[in-house]
C-alpha cells in the first residue's frame, strides 16, 4: 500500500486525498484550518491539524516515510515555497504540488518539486489516478468508465506482436500509440513486436486498465 501525506485541504487538496484513499492509498491529510481537518476526517486515514512551514512538525509526523507528498497549499505561495523545502530537507521521495499559475510553477520545479499541476489543467482524480498507480505515467479521465493511460510495455509482453497478444479481444484495452526512442507510432500495426523500452498509451475501461497495471 502506497502512502500519501496531503498538505492543503482546500477544495483540490481534499479532493485529491479523498482520490487518493478510494484508491486504497495509506493518507494523512493536513491543513492549518480545524474545521477543514474535521471535514475530512472520516475519509482518509488520518487527518491532523498542523503548519507545514514548521520543519519540526512534519518531522514529528514522520514526513520522510510517506512514499508522496501533495502540497495543496491555498494562495500562500511563501507557504508552499517553504513547505517543499522542508519536505525535500526530510527526505521525501516524489513531491507533488499544486501551482497557481507558470511563474509559480517555474518557482516550485526549481526547489525540485517532482510534479507541478495547475488545477485548472488537471483535475483531482486524474492526479490521484496515476499517483495511485504504480507504472503508470499519466492518466487521463474521459468518464466514469473509461481512461487512457501512459504506461511502460509489461515485462510478460517484451519480444511479443501486438497480433500475438491480442489485447482487444482478451483484455477490451486499445493500444493507440508506442512510444520508442523519441518517435510516436500512431495506431500500430498488428505485426508491431513491443521492446522493453517502449511506453504505451492506452485506452480502456476501469477494470480493463487495473489488469494492464497487475501484468
Amino acid at each position: 500500500m502506497k502512502s500519501y501525506l496531503v498538505i492543503g485541504l482546500g477544495r483540490f487538496g481534499s479532493e485529491v486525498a479523498r482520490k487518493l484513499s478510494e484508491q486504497k492509498g495509506e493518507v494523512l491529510a493536513m491543513d492549518r484550518r480545524n474545521d477543514l481537518v474535521q471535514q475530512l476526517s472520516n475519509h482518509v486515514t488520518h487527518a491532523v491539524v498542523g503548519d507545514s512551514q514548521d520543519k519540526e512538525v512534519l518531522r514529528a509526523l514522520g514526513a520522510g516515510n510517506f512514499d508522496c507528498a501533495v502540497v495543496a497549499i491555498g494562495g500562500d505561495l511563501s507557504a508552499s515555497v517553504l513547505t517543499v523545502m522542508n519536505l525535500k530537507e526530510l527526505g521525501v521521495p516524489y513531491i507533488v504540488c499544486k501551482a497557481h499559475d507558470e511563474t509559480h510553477r517555474r518557482v516550485l520545479e526549481k526547489l525540485g518539486a517532482d510534479r507541478v499541476v495547475i488545477p485548472e489543467q488537471e483535475n483531482a482524480d486524474r492526479l490521484a489516478k496515476s499517483l495511485s498507480s504504480t507504472n503508470v505515467l499519466d492518466y487521463i479521465v474521459l468518464s466514469n468508465e473509461y481512461g487512457i493511460i501512459e504506461v511502460p510495455v509489461p515485462k510478460v509482453w517484451v519480444g511479443k506482436s501486438l497480433k500475438e497478444l491480442n489485447v482487444r479481444a482478451k483484455l477490451g484495452i486499445n493500444i493507440l500509440a508506442i512510444k520508442h526512442d523519441g518517435m510516436t507510432d500512431v495506431s500500430p500495426a498488428a505485426d508491431y513486436v513491443l521492446s522493453g523500452d517502449a511506453i504505451m498509451l492506452v485506452l480502456g475501461n476501469t477494470k480493463a486498465l487495473d489488469a494492464v497495471q497487475k501484468l
